[in-house]
């Protein structure tokens, strides 16, 4: 991967600690020769952040809130400031109530799905369309994260479900509208994780470990396969690849039902 992004520059959002699947593409885009700058949400996160974003030469991090339009006008305003251009965006951002992750999806509030809809898919457009005029001028990649809980049923995803699958819609449109000024857009399809959003979804251990089970691979998603994959997709080599869904999970999506020994 060394030198791939040589030369690029774009933004990381939504790194929340070193396990972050976030991080993982911040770190291959890094070791493929990008220069980075960073979101964040809050004190907490911002401290967590600092140290791992001065690891990959990055002094660039800035506050978001991602359902306040002031605070994105004010990030991509300063990003602008920076650089007048960028190449890539890496939209990792999701959020739903956890209560409302162990129980029945018959039982999502009202505004728990607005919520969850607004931060995990319309965030998405806005972030987009901020994007956009610092793309124009060369194209870019924009990149976000999906699971195979938006098409599947999975235990405890929940409305986590439906919004991943209006995420990946947005990114099909996104693509289409973009896509003629040179701006691809697609998103990344990993399977579980031990992550701190992953954690906070019901049966995760479990989850992870029947995928790790019976996957073709026989493994879970590394953060250095999907690092990898976003580097692909950022680079030139991806110069004819948007509105896709990628899939990195050992191969579990093909799968109609456990392997044998596991039946």
């Amino acid at each position: 991967m060394t030198g791939q992004l040589q030369g690029k520059r774009g933004l990381i959002m939504g790194v929340a600690n070193d396990r972050s699947i976030a991080w993982g593409i911040a770190r291959a885009m890094h070791a493929a020769g990008a220069e980075l700058a960073f979101t964040y949400q809050g004190d907490a996160f911002g401290k967590r952040l600092e140290p791992l974003a001065a690891s990959v030469g990055s002094d660039f991090m800035v506050d978001v809130d991602v359902t306040d339009d002031a605070s994105l006008d004010a990030a991509f305003a300063q990003l602008g400031a920076r650089w007048p251009t960028i190449d890539f965006v890496v939209h990792a951002i999701a959020f739903s109530d956890k209560t409302e992750l162990t129980g029945r999806f018959l039982n999502t509030s009202r505004e728990n799905f607005k919520n969850s809809m607004d931060i995990s898919c319309y965030s998405l457009i806005e972030v987009a369309r901020r994007a956009h005029p610092l793309m124009v001028e060369n194209g870019g990649t924009i990149l976000t994260l999906t699971y195979q809980g938006s098409n599947r049923v999975t235990p405890f995803y929940n409305v986590m479900g439906v919004a991943k699958a209006a995420l990946e819609s947005a990114t099909r449109y996104l693509a289409n509208d973009l896509g003629p000024e040179g701006i691809r857009v697609n998103a990344i399809s990993p399977g579980p994780m031990k992550t701190l959003a992953g954690a906070a979804i019901g049966g995760a251990r479990k989850t992870y470990k029947h995928t790790d089970q019976n996957a073709p691979l026989r493994g879970n998603a590394t953060l250095e396969a999907v690092g990898g994959t976003a580097v692909y997709l950022a680079s030139d080599a991806g110069a004819c690849t948007t509105g896709e869904i990628i899939r990195v999970d050992g191969g579990y999506h093909v799968l109609g039902m456990p392997q044998p020994e596991n039946l």
